[in-house]
């Protein structure tokens, strides 16, 4: 079981980028799935999370109403949005997922390591 997140790239300050964090050998549906990143030389830093039921999705203060998070269980896939990014969104951004079925609750935490089933992470990087 793995996620593999994609999209990632350079982009312009006031650009956006969406991500998407596959899911491989394993069914998304009934994971909670949570979004984080991590600067260089700072500590990992929840974004968002999106419930399995629902779903419900809530954000870090950091992020909320720039950053959109969605899931498609028949793709097998969620997504990040990202809109009005500004170099202080440099990092490398990765996903997580947890064992939570029929659970509409969700909770930013920036605790990566409780996460059973975690990602490689993609660059985003803004600058002109």
């Amino acid at each position: 079981s793995q996620l593999v997140e994609s999209g990632g790239g350079l982009v312009q300050p006031g650009g956006s980028l969406r991500l998407s964090c596959a899911a491989s050998g394993f069914t998304l549906g009934g994971h909670t799935i949570n979004w984080f990143r991590q600067a260089p030389g700072k500590e990992r830093e929840g974004l968002s999370c999106i419930s399995d039921d629902g779903p419900t999705t809530k954000y870090a203060d950091s992020v909320k109403g720039r950053f959109t998070t969605s899931r498609d269980n028949i793709k097998n896939t969620v997504y990040l949005q990202i809109n009005g990014l500004k170099p202080e969104d440099t990092a490398v951004y990765f996903c997580a997922a947890d064992w939570t079925p029929f659970t509409r609750f969700c909770a930013v935490v920036d605790d990566w390591g409780r996460y059973p089933i975690r990602g490689q992470g993609t660059q985003v990087t803004v600058s002109s």
